[in-house]
């Protein structure tokens, strides 16, 4: 009987020859700190199909709940899959029964998934000690199984589990349990390095050496417990594995998986394989991230091909090569794969990093070889006390439009748009414990002298909340601004006098991410005390929206 899932993965070049295949929603789902409810798990699959993976392993029905329930909304109508093909996970019969008794197998029926991946145990050692049976009935059990789904219309996939560390120790029994499978009807005969623990020559000798012995379709998936997922299933392929496994940024337990977005980078533009649909490419950055925020895990700023700081540049000599031609530093285009390039300023900086990082913010200074001179004296200046830019955009464009401004008179001056007088911050902490802020800022807005006092969770609180009742009536979009985000580093060296930069004596850096609904901007504040650094950055972040309020207008 043929399987409806023959005709995927639809929107793919290479169509049935070649699978694209995620388990981010099973083999990824066991990463400590990861819990997707049913509704994640739809929408995870919805966004792997939009990038048109070929198969989407949605978990284990039957044995899951969560799992069984996912299998019951998505053939109710809930998932309407263009690209990928639905696979149910589980595992073979058990010893001593056959396949249609086995309630674990039927459940697998029962989700109505067109492929099913079979796990099977590959190591002999695994099969006497953890099934506690012998080689012959582990072999029956894969066969049943999979003869048993096909005659259902399924299509089966086998997973080899530990068929690496198997296949080295006994390699007739690991050869067996793939015949078994792949002679019953699977399709596909997935290596598993189950412990992780293969290097990618090693590894990529033994699939050349099984195609070879066998002529199988050989796939491949790899934990990440030596830090060569990626790497082992790019060399897999190399050796002619048609089929690869992977997670959404390498979710997975313990060390993880190899990283979806990785591996398909690498086969795409390093190997020529048309893994995904037309265009998707450049989608690989945007669904990471969406993936990411679904699993409420930060995403990784210096993953391959995804991360923020996959193409940032820090060096002056890359930013100086990069001015002239930006290939000379980057693998590859950025957009290709949806990501941007960016050029990092600190104390590495040179007048090229100035300028491209100057040309990325919209800041003019060509022409301008002195505002770019005072500009990076003054960068390392404060970066040898303790400031940071690479991370606070919005005071670096602060920074150097100032200085733009102090030699060219026809350039606004970015200025903050009221003058401190003074601020005093009171902490009062009664006897049944509460713990109260309470802050007073005396200000000069458009002419005016303003005093305001308001209350807070913390100091920082208080007087953010002090100054905006202060600032209110006077600044028509002040409501627009929230702090979205307040990040403290205690720097250990530099900043203080010799002796006293550690501890409580220790200077303080503040990072202000601030946002209008439309974007955001993160601004740098660097003091001795936590309040005044906050401060320092508190005022960026009402400068920065000032000026560009004053440009909008001025337009």
């Amino acid at each position: 009987m043929t399987s409806p899932a023959r005709s995927v993965p639809a929107g793919t070049p290479l169509g049935d020859t070649f699978h694209v295949y995620d388990t981010t929603l099973r083999d990824g789902a066991q990463r400590e700190g990861i819990s997707y409810s049913v509704a994640d798990k739809l929408a995870v699959a919805r966004l792997l199909d939009g990038l048109g993976v070929g198969f989407i392993e949605g978990g284990w029905p039957g044995a899951m709940p969560k799992d069984t329930e996912f299998f019951a909304r998505a053939a109710a109508g809930e998932l309407d899959l263009r690209h990928a093909a639905l696979v149910a996970f589980g595992s073979t019969r058990r010893a001593g029964t056959t396949a249609a008794q086995d309630p674990q197998v039927r459940g697998l029926l029962d989700s109505q998934a067109p492929v099913v991946t079979l796990v099977a145990k590959s190591d002999r050692r695994h099969i006497e000690r953890a099934l506690r049976t012998d080689v012959a009935e582990a072999v029956a059990m894969v066969r049943d199984t999979v003869a048993f789904l096909v005659a259902e219309g399924r299509r089966v996939f086998l997973d080899a589990e530990h068929f690496f560390d198997g296949y080295a120790f006994d390699p007739d029994t690991s050869l067996r349990v793939l015949t078994a499978a792949m002679e019953s009807g699977a399709d596909v005969a997935v290596l598993c390095d189950t412990n992780g623990g293969q290097l990618p020559l090693g590894l990529a000798e033994t699939v050349g050496e099984v195609i070879a012995r066998t002529g199988f379709r050989v796939g491949i998936h790899c934990q990440d417990d030596t830090s060569c997922a990626v790497a082992n299933s790019v060399a897999a392929v190399q050796a002619g594995a048609s089929h690869v496994q992977c997670t959404a940024n390498g979710y997975g337990e313990r060390a993880g998986n190899a990283d979806l977005f990785a591996v398909i980078g690498n086969l795409v533009t390093k190997l020529g394989i048309d893994a995904l649909p037309t265009g998707a490419l450049a989608e690989l950055t945007r669904v990471s991230h969406a993936l990411a925020e679904i699993a409420n895990i930060a995403p990784d700023t210096h993953q391959a091909y995804v991360g923020s700081s996959a193409f940032a540049h820090k060096a002056g000599l890359h930013a100086s090569a990069i001015k002239v031609d930006p290939v000379l530093y980057n693998h590859l285009d950025p957009v290709t794969v949806g990501n941007d390039m960016r050029v990092l300023v600190t104390e590495m900086a040179g007048r090229a990093s100035l300028e491209l990082k100057g040309h990325e913010l919209g800041v003019d200074l060509a022409g301008r070889p002195e505002a770019v001179t005072n500009a990076l004296r003054k960068v390392k200046d404060l970066e040898a006390r303790g400031w940071s830019f690479e991370a606070a955009d919005a005071s670096f464009e602060l920074l150097l439009r100032e200085e733009i401004a102090g030699i060219d008179p026809t350039e606004a001056d970015p200025v903050t748009p009221f003058e401190l007088e003074s601020y005093r911050v009171i902490l009062d902490h009664d006897r049944d414990g509460s713990v109260v802020s309470e802050a007073t800022v005396k200000v000069r807005v458009n002419g005016q002298r303003v005093i305001a006092t308001a209350e807070g969770n913390g100091p920082v609180h208080a007087l953010d909340a002090a100054l905006r009742t202060a600032l209110s009536p006077h600044l028509p979009w002040l409501d627009e601004v929230e702090l979205t985000d307040y990040k403290v580093r205690i720097l250990t060296s530099g900043g203080g006098p010799r002796g006293t930069d550690h501890g409580t004596d220790a200077v303080t850096r503040v990072l202000v991410q601030s946002s209008d609904r439309e974007r955001e901007w993160t601004t740098v504040g660097v003091h001795g005390n936590i309040v005044e650094a906050s401060w320092l950055a508190l005022c960026d972040a009402l400068a920065h929206k000032a000026m560009r309020v004053r440009a909008t207008l001025s337009s």
